[in-house]
């Protein structure tokens, strides 16, 4: 499948994610984020919600957040060791690497990933990234790293009406880890996972200086 059609589909999902309220279970809450869980209809583990207030505008926000090589998302995710561009598509498609630190008291050996990422901003103001796994001639599987797969996975960086100083940030991770993992560590790894990427989120975004985060052309809002 080409990739623009992957993205289209991907465009597709993640906002079915975001629509859909149905199935839904809690599974972690902390100051920063609510973390629920719901099987995946994509693969055989679970997909991964979080829904959290963070006190900056969106542009701070996004500009924490945004898939990008040599952005500041490596310097404050703990789960993001490096990232890397394998290849433009268009101005709001690419193809991506990102490595993974090993992780869970080094349970979880470090990891790759491969992915087609869509950057979308909407008419309300929302801006957000989405991503799902390819293959790709310039980023094979390496022996040093466990390729691992994300499925339709998605961040939003949405407006709070009325409160322009804050932002609501919607998250979806969908992942397998590939390798021999038991269940248990997948299933406690991801909730704190999450919890520990939106508390280090709301103390970053806290010393950022923000940029446009688009030209002044029209991106659509369709999907």
């Amino acid at each position: 499948m080409a990739y623009q059609e992957r993205v289209r589909s991907l465009a597709d999902t993640v906002q079915l994610y975001r629509r859909d309220p149905s199935g839904w279970q809690s599974c972690k809450r902390t100051n920063e984020v609510s973390i629920y869980w719901r099987p995946s209809t994509e693969f055989s583990g679970n997909i991964y919600k979080g829904d959290g207030i963070v006190s900056a505008s969106p542009e701070a926000v996004w500009e924490c957040l945004k898939p990008e090589a040599g952005g500041l998302r490596t310097k404050w995710d703990q789960n993001v060791k490096d990232f890397e561009l394998i290849e433009t598509i268009s101005d709001t498609i690419s193809i991506c690497r990102t490595i993974t630190p090993s992780a869970f008291m080094k349970i979880i050996s470090p990891r790759d990933f491969v992915d087609v990422v869509l950057i979308k901003q909407y008419e309300d103001g929302t801006i957000a990234s989405a991503a799902t796994n390819v293959e790709h001639p310039l980023s094979p599987p390496q022996p040093t790293y466990v390729r691992g797969f994300n499925y339709p996975c998605g961040c939003f960086c949405i407006p709070v009406p009325g409160v322009p100083d804050k932002t609501q940030v919607l998250t979806f991770f969908q992942t397998d880890l590939g390798g021999y993992l038991p269940q248990t560590v997948v299933d406690s790894f991801f909730p704190s996972s999450m919890a520990g990427f939106y508390s280090n989120l709301s103390k970053v975004v806290k010393t950022v200086k923000t940029r446009p985060a688009f030209s002044q052309r029209k991106y659509e809002s369709r999907c």
